[in-house]
């Protein structure tokens, strides 16, 4: 019984002392800056911040969880927009607001986190270093912890910071595509036959074969986008500003054919494992093409791949495959906004 008494009593000192040190030597609350800088424009970062859908989409906190669902209330965008997220599986919830906004320049966030009704206190500014490149900075303030939860305080700025480096990574992939798209949109000029250097891209899509008689293939050609669309946004998780625009690739001529094999997916930036072996990557060399840019009927794409292919006869050039790349998303019933690249060498 002695024993038990000591051990009591030695537990009693020890938890004395560890409350002791943190009251007389640890703060309640925290507060600390970061520092980023990232190559984009103000408007551009700043609009990815003030609105909470495009939020959740890089903030590492949220895409690195897999079972977390998170609940948007409008207004989505700016001032007064607010969201709820639920983790089962971490064990976590928690409430975020927008309370201030000053456009392109200032926002300040509150976080309620496992139903602490103190917030984090987040406030944001953002600086133009030049036309292409912003500084970001984070005040941050954490809210006032017990006695015993003050040892907390030694490793919040470590995780806050890691955090932030993850979730600029992944910004820079997503504003990467956001600006890759809108100048793409911004520099098109339809029927007029261009050569242009493209890069190497990653490709994630599907093998398919199928009839060429009037309006089969295009049927084909939205069902099967369709497929590599949900696997890649459902089952992959991915969101649309983390992806290109789809591309099919097939035979440059083969639309004289009764029957035809494509391969249809969606530019990703890094290859993974799919477990759905349906789906495969594939790499597109960097090549020479010749460009059209085409909007109409799908039927009537095949004269602007005729002009292609002249071309590239007249010029005593070989050719590869051809690339159709969808501007915008192909749709039964509607037309096509697309970039059509004849691969072309000597």
């Amino acid at each position: 019984m002695r024993f038990f008494k000591v051990i009591i009593i030695i537990v009693i000192l020890l938890v004395g002392a560890y409350a002791a040190s943190m009251y007389y030597f640890v703060d309640d609350s925290k507060s600390f800056k970061i520092e980023k800088e990232i190559d984009y424009p103000v408007d551009k970062v700043f609009a990815q911040f003030n609105n909470l859908q495009h939020f959740t989409r890089w903030n590492n906190f949220f895409t690195s969880s897999q079972s977390m669902d998170i609940d948007y209330y409008t207004p989505y965008e700016g001032q007064g927009s607010s969201i709820s997220y639920v983790d089962p599986k971490n064990d976590t919830d928690g409430e975020m607001f927008i309370r201030y906004e000053n456009l392109n320049k200032t926002l300040r966030y509150q976080l309620f986190e496992d139903r602490n009704e103190n917030p984090t206190l987040v406030d944001v500014k953002f600086k133009p270093v030049s036309a292409e490149k912003t500084k970001i900075i984070w005040f941050v303030h954490t809210p006032k912890l017990s006695v015993l939860r003050r040892v907390e305080n030694f490793w919040t700025e470590d995780r806050f910071a890691e955090n932030i480096t993850k979730s600029m990574n992944n910004l820079k992939n997503v504003l990467g595509n956001k600006v890759e798209k809108d100048n793409q949109m911004a520099a098109i000029k339809y029927d007029s036959l261009m050569v242009e250097n493209e890069e190497s891209s990653l490709v994630l899509g599907i093998n398919v074969s199928t009839s060429n008689k009037k309006d089969a293939l295009y049927k084909n050609i939205v069902m099967n986008y369709n497929k590599v669309y949900n696997y890649t946004t459902m089952d992959l998780g991915k969101k649309d500003d983390e992806f290109g625009f789809p591309v099919l690739l097939t035979d440059a001529d083969n639309y004289k054919d009764k029957e035809v094999s494509y391969f249809l997916g969606i530019p990703l930036s890094k290859k993974f494992g799919v477990t759905d072996n349906n789906f495969n990557f594939r790499t597109i060399n960097a090549s020479q093409d010749y460009v059209i840019y085409y909007k109409g009927t799908y039927e009537g794409r095949v004269r602007a791949i005729q002009q292609l292919i002249q071309k590239a006869k007249k010029d005593e050039m070989r050719f590869n495959d051809i690339r159709q790349t969808f501007i915008e998303r192909p749709m039964e019933g509607q037309e096509v906004n697309m970039k059509l690249s004849l691969s072309v060498y000597k």
